[in-house]
């Protein structure tokens, strides 16, 4: 079942929890450290434009990526309510597969958020996901991602079910991971009040998600493999190294300079 069609109308109800505010200072100060203050930035896997909305405030010409279209409706949306006023750059959103994106030119940065790279579930697709992104990169950009690791899926989230009710809307999250694939499963079941209906009808909703937990070593090799130069890996939110009990790790990669590359102005 495609993924993020129903969940995206409930979407940023359920992550409001997340601190995209502390994750995007991170990735700012993070962009900055490496050379990139300012210049255009591609978000793959943008979702609702949580993120991609921060760096554009913070100075970023933006260009937002995701599969489905339903999440780049919301956020096309959430730009589109923001105060006309503000004279803020709009964001390109672009509907596409991270895994063939094609972009008008070179970029300062490529950045994932969200743990979006775990939903490239082959090491060959990720491969060539990491082959883009280096012929997009400005010579020396960035490419910064942040994954989950296998720790988190065994032993936090995995077989796990998460239950949350809201006013309006009520949401089940049954994880099941196999240690054997790395291969975590999420099967969401959504029951969201119909509007202008009776509070007690409610639509059911059902997608299941799968994301694939690799070792970082994995990470490094297919980094390398598509002619990125490996940087850095860090703890999410601190300059400390990875370790086994790590829940997010940001990698850091550097466009790597080759013979035949396609630059493309």
């Amino acid at each position: 079942m495609e993924a993020y069609t129903g969940f995206a109308k409930v979407y940023d109800m359920f992550m409001d929890n997340v601190p995209y505010k502390e994750w995007s200072q991170y990735l700012i100060e993070l962009l900055r450290e490496y050379g990139v203050g300012d210049g255009l930035v591609c978000e793959l896997g943008c979702g609702t434009g949580c993120i991609t909305r921060r760096m554009r405030d913070a100075g970023y010409d933006m260009i937002g990526i995701d599969l489905s279209e339903d999440m780049l409706e919301i956020a096309r949306r959430h730009e589109m309510a923001e105060d006309a006023t503000d004279l803020k750059k709009p964001i390109l959103y672009l509907n596409q597969d991270m895994r063939e994106f094609e972009l008008y030119g070179t970029v300062a940065a490529v950045i994932s958020l969200c743990d979006s790279m775990n939903y490239i579930t082959e090491e060959e697709e990720l491969r060539e996901v990491f082959c883009l992104v280096n012929n997009y990169l400005d010579p020396g950009g960035i490419f910064i991602f942040d994954m989950n690791t296998i720790h988190k899926y065994r032993d936090l989230i995995g077989d796990a079910t998460i239950a949350e009710n809201r006013e309006d809307c009520s949401l089940i999250w049954e994880n099941a991971y196999e240690e054997e694939t790395g291969l975590n499963r999420y099967d969401i079941t959504i029951y969201k009040r119909v509007e202008e209906s009776p509070k007690e009808l409610y639509e059911r909703v059902e997608e299941t998600h799968l994301q694939r937990a690799y070792h970082p070593e994995t990470i490094v090799r297919l980094l390398l493999e598509a002619g990125l130069e490996f940087v850095a890996m860090y703890e999410a939110g601190t300059h400390r190294e990875a370790a086994e009990e790590t829940e997010r790790i940001y990698f850091i990669a550097r466009e790597g300079h080759q013979e035949g590359k396609l630059y493309i102005r």
